[in-house]
């Protein structure tokens, strides 16, 4: 790839997750100090987009409205940060799907994350206009009984996204949050094909859902570099046509790209 792609890439700018005094093994993100100095560095280096991850969990006593207010205040002090140093902020409030929990469930704890999260950016004056966002999707909890097709995990994603998302947002870009390749491309596919309306982009920025095939492809051996490319190529091309509501599943799909990606309490 050229330079100026790598120039204009994003750059993971918090310094990772700790414990949060006072709740039951939530986490808030640290790294806010000496990041204005940090991002001018960036900006001076070329860089134009900067992500900042923060983590919540749903449980009995999670996400608790400490977790929740602190971890949108984090969040919106990042965003105004890096605007003032000309940076876009990517806004990443990630709901893990660890736990048992249903469909219902993952769409009104979100809904309470991007509502603290959208209040806290407006009240630091965060230009609405000039951010991303990075949320995790509406999805039943790895340990569910209860399996949820794309077409309701998109009307319930949709829904708390139009509860809570100002218009003013240009795009959302989806992790996929442990899902399995092919998972994540439906129920986005599911998302762009919903008939609710959606001010905003609605797109992804997925690692494992995006790598999982390419990486079993190519098992590290240069003789398999091809065939890698080629595995990646695919599912770009897939999660492409998702993003426009044009995927059209081929019935197919290998094992590879059906296998869940989840990881417990997933850290970068």
């Amino acid at each position: 790839m050229g330079k100026e792609f790598w120039q204009r890439m994003s750059l993971w700018v918090d310094k990772g997750t700790v414990p949060l005094a006072g709740t039951d093994g939530e986490t808030t993100t640290q790294g806010l100090d000496g990041l204005a100095e940090r991002c001018a560095q960036y900006k001076k280096d070329g860089a134009d987009f900067a992500k900042w991850r923060c983590v919540l969990k749903i449980s009995d006593s999670a996400p608790s409205n400490l977790a929740i207010i602190e971890n949108a205040n984090v969040l919106a002090r990042y965003a105004s940060i890096c605007q003032q140093n000309g940076l876009v902020p990517i806004v990443e409030p990630e709901i893990l799907s660890d736990g048992s929990h249903d469909l219902q469930r993952c769409q009104y704890a979100t809904e309470k994350v991007l509502s603290a999260v959208y209040a806290a950016l407006i009240q630091h004056h965060v230009y609405l206009e000039g951010t991303l966002l990075k949320p995790n999707m509406v999805t039943g909890g790895q340990s569910c009984s209860q399996k949820f097709t794309p077409e309701e995990v998109a009307m319930a994603t949709v829904t708390a996204l139009r509860r809570t998302v100002p218009s003013a947002v240009p795009g959302i870009c989806f992790l996929s949050g442990g899902q399995s390749e092919e998972e994540a491309s439906l129920n986005l596919n599911a998302m762009n094909r919903c008939s609710l309306l959606r001010p905003w982009r609605v797109s992804f920025s997925y690692g494992r859902a995006l790598q999982a095939s390419a990486l079993s492809a190519w098992k590290g051996k240069t003789e398999n570099e091809k065939a890698a490319q080629e595995a990646f190529l695919k599912r770009a091309k897939i999660n492409g046509k998702a993003s426009i509501g044009q995927y059209v599943p081929s019935g197919s799909s290998d094992t590879t790209s059906s296998q869940s990606l989840f990881q417990p309490s997933y850290t970068y």
